[in-house]
């Protein structure tokens, strides 16, 4: 299946199938940072759960679905194995402190305003090309995640 764009300048949405994927965006970066974060609703309105099962980006050497959570008083940043689930008629948010893309191996910064293409695939729906906004996320809103350790999550 191919794109379909409901005017996404304006809408910051993309559909596949019955994926909607709305308002991808990425943290803009200080120069030389080697990471990222990339976040948005994905709502399934199918009778079928989907997965998300990767993504590639031509700005990143490498792009991981992670999952962040509590581990009694430590977060811990997992990447997620055999992809994210899409439950039918549900939805799910990648945002900070919880799931989000990982941008790793970054070719350049990402500067607040611009627009970075990225394709992300799904088992079901197939690929969808979308643009991630690249926008500051404030203090606080999110986790540093260059100083935090990576390990395979275990499903």
């Amino acid at each position: 299946m191919l794109l379909f764009m409901a005017n996404a300048a304006f809408a910051h949405e993309y559909k596949i199938g019955n994926l909607e994927i709305d308002h991808p965006v990425a943290r803009a970066t200080q120069a030389n940072a080697p990471v990222s974060g990339g976040y948005m609703t994905i709502r399934n309105n199918g009778d079928q759960p989907d997965y998300l099962i990767g993504a590639t980006a031509g700005f990143a050497g490498k792009v991981e679905i992670h999952e962040m959570k509590m581990d009694g008083d430590v977060m811990k940043m997992r990447e997620v194995e055999g992809g994210l689930e899409i439950p039918a008629g549900g939805e799910v948010a990648l945002k900070p402190g919880g799931y989000h893309l990982m941008f790793m191996q970054l070719q350049e910064q990402l500067l607040t305003g611009e627009k970075r293409p990225a394709t992300l695939q799904f088992k079901n729906a197939g690929e969808v090309s979308i643009e991630f906004h690249v926008e500051e996320i404030k203090p606080g809103a999110t986790m540093d995640h260059s100083k935090m350790g990576h390990t395979k999550a275990a499903n």
